[in-house]
């Protein structure tokens, strides 16, 4: 599922921008939540929308069966999901190819807080 074609490249380096203030700022050691608020701090001052917490009906046969909920939508474009885990894991990319697939969106962010330089990782739809 890896594309040569980078999606929001000047949005991407904003959040993670924003994302980096937020750990130097914070440090490490609080829970996500924390980075989380913060982050939506950060990026509202830089300019971006943010919703946050929003609800996406999972339907089967037009049912539903399910809501995800992504932790932050940046501009109506990017998933950005603040963690604070030691690697990311298979898991967590499953939950952001999910995500992107219900929302129709084609980037996520995984942003690592737990260490004193910011991790992330990029996935694409």
């Amino acid at each position: 599922m890896h594309t040569d074609k980078i999606f929001h490249p000047e949005l991407s380096e904003s959040i993670i921008g924003a994302a980096m203030k937020v750990l130097n700022t914070l440090k490490p050691g609080l829970d996500e939540k924390a980075y989380e608020n913060a982050l939506v701090i950060e990026l509202r001052k830089r300019g971006h929308r943010i919703e946050q917490q929003k609800r996406f009906d999972v339907l089967y046969e037009g049912i539903v069966v399910d809501t995800l909920v992504p932790d932050l939508i940046v501009d109506e474009l990017v998933i950005v999901d603040p963690k604070v885990t030691e690697d990311f894991t298979s898991t967590h990319t499953a939950q952001m190819i999910g995500y992107l697939a219900i929302t129709q969106l084609r980037l996520a962010l995984l942003l690592n807080f737990k260490h004193v330089d910011l991790r992330w990782k990029r996935i694409v739809r």
